[in-house]
C-alpha cells in the first residue's frame, strides 16, 4: 500500500485517480482548494483543503507520503509552473524521505508524424493554447530539475481524451502518441487513471515523460 496525495481531486482526472487508487487499497488524501467541490469520495479517503502552488501547503501534505499526484488545470500558464516549483521544493525540503511526483501533463507537447510538437503544428486550436503552453512549460521545468527530485509526467493523447469506460487496458509510448487500430490516439479518463496508478505501483518512467493510448 502506498500513501498518495492527489492535488486537483475535484477535477475530472483527479477524482478518477482518487477512486482508482482507493479501490486498490492505497491510503489516499484528496486535496482541493474548495472542498465543497469534492463529493462522493470513496470510503477511507481523506479530504483536505490545500494549494498546490504554495510550497508550505504542499510540504505539510507531502510529509510521510510516497507519491504526490498533480492533476490541476486552468488557462493561466503560471499555475502549472508554480505547481512544479512547489512540489519540487517540498520534495527537496523533505530530503531522501521525500515523495515521488506524478504530473498529469498535456498532449500538445507530443510529436506528430513529422516530429513537430502538436502545439507548433498548423491548425492547433487557439482556445487550447493557454492550457497547452502551461503544460509545455511544466514539462520543461521538470526536465530542468536535478536528480534530487523524482518525477514522472504522463501525457494523454493530444485530442481524444474524455470520460468513458474503465477497461484496465492501455499501451504506452514516450514522446509520440499511441495510435490505435482506428488510426487515432485516444484514452478515457478512467484508463488514464489506471495507467497513472500503475506507474505509482510499478515505476517505469522515472524522471521522464510518457504517454498512453489504446
Amino acid at each position: 500500500m502506498s500513501r498518495i496525495v492527489v492535488f486537483g481531486a475535484a477535477g475530472k482526472s483527479g477524482s478518477r485517480v482518487v477512486a482508482e487508487a482507493a479501490a486498490r487499497g492505497h491510503e489516499v488524501t484528496a486535496v482541493a482548494r474548495d472542498l465543497t467541490r469534492v463529493g462522493g469520495l470513496p470510503d477511507g479517503v481523506r479530504a483536505v483543503a490545500g494549494d498546490v502552488t504554495d510550497p508550505e501547503s504542499v510540504t505539510a501534505l507531502a510529509k510521510d507520503v510516497d507519491a504526490l499526484v498533480v492533476t490541476v488545470g486552468g488557462p493561466e500558464a503560471k499555475l502549472y509552473t508554480d505547481a512544479v516549483a512547489a512540489v519540487a521544493a517540498a520534495v527537496r525540503a523533505l530530503g531522501p524521505a521525500g515523495p515521488r511526483i506524478l504530473h498529469m501533463g498535456g498532449g500538445a507537447s507530443l510529436l506528430n508524424e513529422d516530429g513537430v510538437r502538436f502545439y507548433d503544428a498548423p491548425g492547433f486550436p487557439e482556445e487550447f493554447k493557454p492550457y497547452a503552453i502551461g503544460q509545455i512549460q511544466a514539462l520543461d521545468a521538470y526536465l530542468a530539475l536535478g536528480d534530487d527530485v523524482t518525477w514522472t509526467y504522463l501525457s494523454p493523447p493530444p485530442v481524444h481524451f474524455a470520460p468513458g469506460d474503465r477497461t484496465g487496458h492501455y499501451r504506452t509510448g514516450l514522446d509520440r502518441p499511441v495510435i490505435g487500430e482506428d488510426a487515432e490516439a485516444r484514452i478515457s479518463y478512467e484508463d488514464f487513471a489506471v495507467a497513472l496508478v500503475d506507474e505509482i505501483e510499478r515505476p517505469g518512467h522515472l524522471n521522464r515523460r510518457f504517454t498512453v493510448g489504446y
